[in-house]
């Protein structure tokens, strides 16, 4: 055998380096584009995908279906504290968002949370939200553009008229923080205003798209062309499916725009809605869960929700670990590249193994937490232990009875101890509720 000699050694391990530079680069991830679809009160059950055959959502099961369905994924019962939890990563118990943000009230989101869009527009990202808002915004510093929301369009409120955009004779219509007067149906400009957005984002530059539609919550309005493949249902259940449909389909407009753009490959879809549905069996279906919207039962906290990623989340899959909309915030800067050192400790963990490759669920245990303070709930394992406001408890295994007809508190008392311990030490750091004393006392629910 010939020896190399050390020019030819030197040239091949440079070759060598750099065919392993070469597959590196070819193998790893930029950091993607995300778009975070929230519906507003949709009912568990009021999706194809998740077994509806009353309520038509094409263009949402055929996202679902190019992912990982997630059936176990967990909210908070009303709107703002959703909104919250979902842009800091951390419970309400740290937040003081146990309660809705009314109209002009004079408390929001606490100014020293950092959000999740001002992470990302750290990390690189074009930031915007095209939606409801409803974190605060009786002054500047609590509105989208001071959060870290680079473009904002739609509404503060919540509960807006979709046509006139007034809530309570006050116009409820913004780009950039500025009021706008415009023409519409919400849900179509909210698409469409999304789709400007994809259509105008720089190739070279990663997209945060939030888009919380006002749908399908109240007042139910909808123009009639959505009514027509509903005849079959009556009264105020029709013009619900109706609005579904509508935003269905701004759904799919908006993967439209991503594909024309060639972004859809590049990016992360995730959809939820932001608390179970209200008046279950009359409006809305959170079948088989109990009760809805306003509660800590699952029909309140547990919700529809999805997330897809070509060639990164696997096609066609259901997870039923529990997961909590808190850790989309890690999970989201994580893959965006981007810092989660901040102050402020964060509960929500890091999801992408759970949805990419079928690991656990990182949580121990799950808080699921009321608009009352103290009144709680603790999720560990196939177990909720629920504490209600006169001290006693309610125990039901989940895996058994997903519908908590069956309160087991009585035949459990270790369980119960132990759970509450796990409870009553998540509740001992809680912070009091921002809202006004009077709204704290009202409890009040939107």
């Amino acid at each position: 055998m010939v020896p190399w000699s050390r020019p030819a050694a030197s040239a091949v391990v440079l070759l060598l380096a750099s065919a392993a530079l070469l597959a590196s680069a070819a193998t790893s991830v930029a950091a993607p584009n995300i778009v975070y679809i929230l519906s507003d009160d949709q009912g568990y059950a009021d999706t194809g995908f998740m077994g509806s055959s009353e309520v038509l959502t094409p263009q949402l099961d055929a996202l679902a279906k190019s992912g990982a369905i997630l059936t176990s994924f967990y909210v908070q019962p009303v709107c703002s504290p959703t909104r919250a939890t979902l842009m800091t990563g951390r419970y309400v118990t740290r937040t003081g968002v146990y309660q809705v943000v009314r109209p002009n009230a004079h408390w929001g989101l606490p100014l020293e949370e950092r959000t999740l869009a001002q992470a990302l527009q750290q990390a690189g990202y074009t930031t915007a939200i095209c939606g409801k808002w409803h974190l605060g915004e009786y002054q500047p510093e609590y509105r989208p553009t001071r959060r870290g929301f680079a473009m904002q369009y739609g509404h503060w409120f919540g509960a807006l008229d979709y046509f006139t955009h007034l809530r309570n004779k006050q116009l409820d219509w913004y780009r950039n923080d500025q009021p706008l007067e415009e023409e519409g149906y919400t849900t179509n400009l909210v698409a469409a205003e999304a789709c400007r957005i994809i259509r105008e984002q720089p190739v070279d530059k990663p997209l945060f798209l939030y888009v919380p539609f006002n749908a399908v919550h109240g007042p139910y309005q909808v123009p009639e062309s959505y009514l027509e493949p509903f005849g079959e249902l009556k009264g105020v259940r029709r013009t619900y499916a109706g609005m579904v449909a509508a935003m269905d389909e701004a759904v799919g407009q908006i993967v439209a725009a991503l594909k024309e753009k060639g972004m859809y490959e590049q990016t992360l879809i995730v959809f939820s809605s932001d608390n179970g549905g209200p008046s279950p069996g009359r409006i809305t279906s959170n079948a088989p869960l109990r009760a809805g919207k306003g509660t800590i039962y699952e029909g309140g906290v547990r919700v529809c929700a999805f997330a897809s990623f070509p060639g990164k989340i696997p096609v066609a899959t259901r997870i039923d670990e529990p997961l909590h909309v808190t850790d989309w915030f890690p999970t989201l800067i994580a893959l965006a590249g981007g810092s989660l050192d901040q102050a402020l400790p964060i509960d929500g963990k890091d999801i992408w193994p759970v949805l990419t490759s079928g690991a656990p669920s990182p949580h121990e245990e799950l808080l699921l937490h009321s608009t009352r303070p103290g009144h709680a709930a603790v999720r560990k394992g196939k177990w909720k232990l629920i504490a209600n406001d006169d001290g006693t408890h309610e125990l039901y295994n989940l895996q058994a009875d997903i519908g908590e007809s069956m309160d087991l508190a009585a035949n459990q008392p270790e369980l119960v101890a132990q759970l509450s311990k796990t409870l009553s030490n998540y509740l001992a750091e809680a912070v009091p509720s921002g809202a006004p004393a009077a709204r704290r006392q009202q409890g009040e629910e939107e």
